[in-house]
């Protein structure tokens, strides 16, 4: 699959784990919607948006865009162009202009929320669910519990920064990526670099 445009977005996917998001979203939104929840500038959103084209369906780009905890003044990943008039992490403007700029607004729905405030109005069933909100245990907590159910059996689960080892990465993706796996309902498909992929199978 050719590179998307939008590749110099500012974000933490690597090309390679960005193909094989945008391969993922063509397969699985055969059978319903894209889920992201995570999108900050809009970087996985556009390779998601790339598949989800092909596979004629839509991305549901949902983020509260205020930054999780590591985004915020003061901690490892704050970036100060994205803070608003009243010293806040805002990075809506910077997305709408991304995707715009990578001519994927027509397959994009952004939602404005966190996961737990847009429970009730996201689909019962979707095709695939792209797990890249906050890294906490109980973000990612909330993430899981909130939508690993709503993914179509041969539908697909993608979860980013999964490192199992401490010293490498944050632990609260890997532990909903084994919370999946041992749920009996998923099983690995797919990994590169620290994106991992599973299937619904039931």
């Amino acid at each position: 699959m050719a590179t998307p445009p939008g590749t110099n977005v500012r974000g933490f996917l690597t090309d390679d784990e960005g193909e094989l998001l945008s391969a993922l979203a063509c397969e699985a939104g055969c059978l319903g919607p894209v889920l992201e929840i995570g999108s900050w500038c809009g970087r996985s959103t556009i390779w998601l948006a790339q598949g989800a084209k092909l596979a004629g369906t839509v991305v549901l780009a949902l983020d509260h865009h205020r930054g999780s905890e590591e985004h915020q003044p003061g901690e490892m990943f704050f970036d100060a162009d994205l803070v608003d008039g009243e010293g806040r992490v805002d990075t809506l403007r910077e997305f709408r202009r991304n995707i715009a700029q990578a001519g994927v607004e027509d397959i994009v729905i952004p939602i404005v929320a966190g996961t737990q405030q847009a429970q009730a109005i996201l689909p019962n069933t979707l095709g695939m669910v792209f797990i890249d909100g906050g890294h906490s245990l109980e973000a990612a907590l909330t993430d899981w519990r909130s939508v690993g159910h709503r993914v179509l059996p041969g539908g697909i689960l993608a979860i980013h920064d999964v490192f199992p080892d401490a010293s490498t990465g944050g632990q609260a993706p890997f532990t909903i990526w084994r919370l999946a796996i041992d749920s009996g309902l998923y099983e690995a498909c797919g990994a590169v670099d620290s994106l991992r992929a599973l299937r619904r199978l039931a």
